[in-house]
């Protein structure tokens, strides 16, 4: 039995809200997708059990997790770490003007209007603050050690089991059309969506660093029922799924504290014995947060291409790299350097472009990188 959430009892209105938008699509939908479920699983040759079996399993045993760099500065200039640090507190998009997709969470952007579809308007009612905003994570249920959407960052925080009563959850990134939603009492909709989506080849969910075929439909959900009730593993011993584009995103209503929140906080070995790995060492000593830690990446920047993530990636790499090699800190310190003097890239393009190439070569670290350290495979 899981701790209770005490953050649960102080959400606003708004966060409530949102989440009882969500929660009566979810149930709403649920008796159509479940039966839709046991169609699609029936025609794989599974049985409804393993179908039962998976839907209960991922309810009651999947975990949130948020995905951040560490080292990116906010619109305050103070790092995510400094700010974990000084207050114990995750912030969001919002708040801290940081974002790993779209620079779009102000007040009438695309991130604000995604918002106002999915959560009925609560966040676009008066003197709804930016502190109440939703936080952005994923659902952990393939438990990969570099998370289960590292496109979002080289670092995570796995959060309670109990702060999934107050999250929503998409199958994929909520900015594209939503077929299914879900919550963690109303998962029919989010388990039908992950199965169309391996079922149909969209989605592989093998290991992306060997020559492993993606799960089918019956490996899935024998997988959910056997790993998400298992006792949660060591990241620093598990392989890297290095899924990029494959997620279920999940929205965090209410705040992400490191003291109530978070059971451990995972990061890229390459911040250790930096400042960045120091405050993060720190602000999880203060606040009661385990550490460990994942295989991370590390790739020459003369093996940097222009096939994925286009043209601009090579040349990047060669003028960032570190000894001839990028990791996440060389991106993230490139990242510095864009946000304090600017004028220094604008060879390279305007502001944004220049960031969103950075965002880009931390894509190709993940998906071509070589783990920095070994891993069980």
């Amino acid at each position: 039995m899981s701790r209770a959430d005490p953050q649960a009892r102080s959400l606003t209105p708004s966060q409530q809200a949102a989440l009882r938008h969500v929660r009566a699509q979810a149930i709403l939908d649920g008796p159509n997708a479940l039966a839709a479920l046991r169609e699609r699983v029936g025609k794989t040759g599974a049985g409804q059990a393993a179908l039962d079996e998976a839907l209960l399993s991922l309810r009651d045993h999947a975990r949130v997790v948020v995905q951040f760099h560490p080292d990116r500065l906010t619109r305050a200039g103070e790092s995510v770490a400094d700010n974990l640090l000084r207050d114990g507190r995750y912030r969001n998009q919002f708040e801290t003007g940081i974002s790993n997709g779209g620079l779009s969470a102000f007040e009438g952007g695309e991130r604000d209007l995604w918002e106002a579809g999915l959560f009925g308007g609560a966040y676009q009612a008066r003197r709804v603050t930016a502190a109440e905003r939703p936080k952005y994570g994923a659902l952990d249920f393939l438990r990969y050690g570099d998370g289960p959407a590292p496109r979002f960052g080289s670092c995570y925080l796995i959060l309670r089991p109990a702060i999934a009563d107050r999250c929503s959850l998409t199958v994929g990134d909520s900015h594209r059309p939503i077929a299914h939603v879900g919550v963690r009492d109303a998962m029919e909709g989010i388990l039908l969506g992950l199965v169309d989506a391996v079922g149909s080849g969209e989605w592989d969910l093998g290991r992306q660093d060997l020559a492993m075929p993606g799960l089918a439909v019956p490996s899935l959900l024998d997988r959910l029922s056997r790993t998400l009730g298992s006792i949660l593993p060591d990241p620093a011993r598990r392989p890297p799924g290095r899924l990029l584009d494959h997620y279920i995103e999940a929205q965090i209503h209410g705040p992400i504290d490191l003291r109530t929140d978070v059971d451990l906080l995972v990061a890229d070995p390459c911040f250790q014995g930096t400042p960045t790995g120091e405050r993060l060492r720190a602000a999880c000593s203060s606040y009661g947060v385990a550490v460990s830690g994942h295989c991370g990446f590390v790739l020459a920047a003369d093996s940097v291409d222009g096939e994925f993530r286009g043209p601009a990636m090579p040349a990047l790499a060669r003028r960032i790299a570190k000894d001839g090699f990028i990791d996440a800190a060389v991106i993230g310190a490139a990242a510095a350097s864009l946000n304090r003097h600017p004028e220094l890239w604008r060879d390279r393009g305007t502001y944004e472009e220049t960031l969103q190439h950075l965002k880009q070569l931390w894509h190709v670290l993940v998906h071509k990188g070589h783990p920095a350290m070994a891993a069980e495979t």
